[in-house]
């Protein structure tokens, strides 16, 4: 395989019209415009959204112009894409901008926004806060409610009588004006964002009459199925720290051991088969999740730090021994109620997420489970609270 073969069939779902229509391009030789947009509604990115950015770094590569779009202007819309729910809160163009910043520091581990061709950074606010009327009216001109109403996740919405605001409503056609404001050959982003992303296809065909390819990558999932994701709340954040990162890696389950390596790793496809291969024959996947832990640590991060991450792993998790070092919560109180204490160290976000994880057996002292949310807990300096699987936090009792 060469590289164009790589760049149109590993990690990618789909491609619009046609994985052979935009080969014949690409052997062409011609240089594409593409880009892949993020609504920066949070302030941390996982490791889902390096499965678009390996893919956008592989069209750097190869000397094509890519696009880093941050949706300044679609995130005050809200995208509705995989929310079986209402959203409760929307954001302010200040805020996403503010995030935004984030966004590029947090990604430019895997791509480039400087050097030989650079990845660009645009915000779409831009261009759809100087939207007029009638030109909002003529983007939606060209769609009919019968075929917005197709979309899976707008009739599963209707049938279980989930409120659907009209603002959420018309996020496709907002994103589907980005690939006509920025005059884009291509677009990518994930599985879940093809209904958006065949708008902006409709849109370009209409309104530049020329053909915009659309490529689309895997979600990666955990061991249910479920989207890594913040919505869903299992974020393995690329900035976490390399001890905590690794660990969240092995905590997933193993059937996601085979598609990370694919999507987030450029272990060759042999490899990985061999691997799957060998634990179908029942080798003990522990061996396969370590190397993938080690492997994405040391992407974003270094060599030493993924190889003191895996020492501090096995020295914590196999051998049961306390970490060498963890984050420190100082306090001059020595009694708590373990609810208030998760929360005021912020090992929990609120009281009824610190209530489930005491419920759920999740938090310890001293080695010792807490599961009773009203017990009063005695804590003394040089504690060790540890909350889930992968969580340690030292406690510091000042005078």
């Amino acid at each position: 395989m060469d590289n164009i073969d790589v760049l149109l069939t590993r990690g990618v779902d789909k491609i619009y019209p046609s994985r052979e229509a935009l080969e014949k391009v690409l052997r062409s030789g011609k240089k594409l415009k593409l880009y892949q947009g993020f609504d920066p509604t949070g302030t941390q990115l996982h490791i889902g959204h390096a499965v678009g950015f390996r893919k956008l770094r592989q069209w750097q590569d190869m000397g094509h112009e890519v696009i880093f779009l941050i949706g300044d202007g679609t995130g005050q819309a809200g995208d509705p894409s995989g929310k079986k729910t209402a959203r409760e809160k929307f954001f302010t163009r200040e805020e996403l901008r503010q995030n935004g910043k984030d966004y590029v520091m947090q990604s430019s581990k895997i791509m480039r926004f400087d050097g030989p061709n650079p990845v660009k950074i645009l915000y779409n606010g831009d261009w759809l806060n100087k939207l007029n009327l009638k030109q909002i009216l003529d983007i939606a001109g060209h769609f009919t409610l019968q075929q917005m109403l197709e979309r899976d996740l707008y009739q599963e919405r209707l049938k279980n009588n989930i409120p659907l605001s009209l603002r959420e409503f018309m996020y496709p056609l907002l994103q589907g004006y980005d690939s006509v404001a920025m005059e884009v050959d291509l677009e990518l982003g994930g599985s879940d964002q093809t209904f958006n992303m065949l708008t902006g296809r409709t849109l370009v065909a209409a309104l530049l009459h020329k053909d915009k390819f659309v490529m689309t990558v895997p979600l990666l999932t955990d061991a249910k199925g479920t989207k890594i994701g913040k919505t869903e709340g299992n974020v393995i954040g690329i900035t976490d720290p390399p001890n905590e990162f690794f660990g969240k890696i092995m905590s997933l389950g193993d059937d996601i051991i085979v598609n990370s390596f694919i999507l987030l790793t450029d272990t060759p496809v042999e490899e990985i088969k061999e691997m799957k291969k060998k634990m179908e024959k029942g080798e003990n996947p522990m061996t396969f999740k370590k190397r993938l832990a080690f492997e994405l640590t040391k992407q974003f991060n270094s060599e030493n730090a993924a190889k003191k991450a895996q020492e501090e792993f096995e020295r914590v998790h196999q051998k049961g021994e306390n970490p060498k070092s963890a984050e420190e919560f100082s306090t001059s109180q020595i009694n708590w109620n373990p609810v208030d204490l998760l929360v005021e160290s912020g090992t929990a976000k609120s009281k009824s997420e610190a209530k489930r994880l005491v419920d759920q057996g999740a938090v310890k002292l001293r080695s010792t489970a807490i599961t009773n949310q009203q017990l009063t807990i005695n804590i003394s300096d040089g504690d060790i609270l540890k909350v889930g699987k992968t969580k340690f936090l030292k406690v510091r009792v000042t005078s």
